[in-house]
């Protein structure tokens, strides 16, 4: 296997590690911790819907995994102090690269939900965008431990 098959492997181990390790700001996901628990349950109308972006994450992943693959890509410049010298370079720049890279594999479309409460107030709420909302729609806004959620 030729040195450039095994990077571009790499490349695409390092891209599906990373979209799987995304956590998700969906109204329909539910972490482990949150099952079992009482929520409470407020109704009201969608006043508006806004498109925004989800910033991705910037874990440690990225980075190292850039890093890697800088460093070996690198390793193959030159010979003896030039190599290492390139390997060290490469390390650097794939750190960043790679980090660059998990932000933006990872960041995600969401709306700004505001709805206007039954009980009066006005609310907003930031979630991913798998489900459509529209102005004038009925909801329910489930809270529970400083997380809310609007659903239909």
């Amino acid at each position: 296997m030729t040195t450039r098959v095994l990077k571009w492997m790499t490349v695409a181990v390092i891209t599906g590690v990373l979209a799987a390790c995304a956590s998700s700001n969906s109204g329909n996901v539910y972490s482990r911790d949150e099952a079992r628990k009482a929520q409470t349950v407020k109704t009201g109308v969608v006043e508006s819907v806004r498109s925004v972006k989800l910033e991705g994450t910037k874990s440690p992943v990225g980075t190292i995994a850039g890093g890697a693959i800088g460093g070996i890509a690198g390793s193959s410049v030159g010979g003896g102090k030039g190599s290492a010298i390139a390997a060290v370079i490469g390390a650097v720049a794939g750190g960043l690269a790679g980090s660059a890279a998990e932000e933006v594999a990872t960041r995600k479309n969401a709306y700004e939900i505001t709805v206007k409460l039954d009980g009066g107030g006005l609310v907003a709420i930031v979630q991913e965008a798998d489900e459509q909302f529209n102005a004038g729609e009925r909801v329910r806004i489930v809270e529970s431990g400083g997380t809310s959620r609007v659903s239909h």
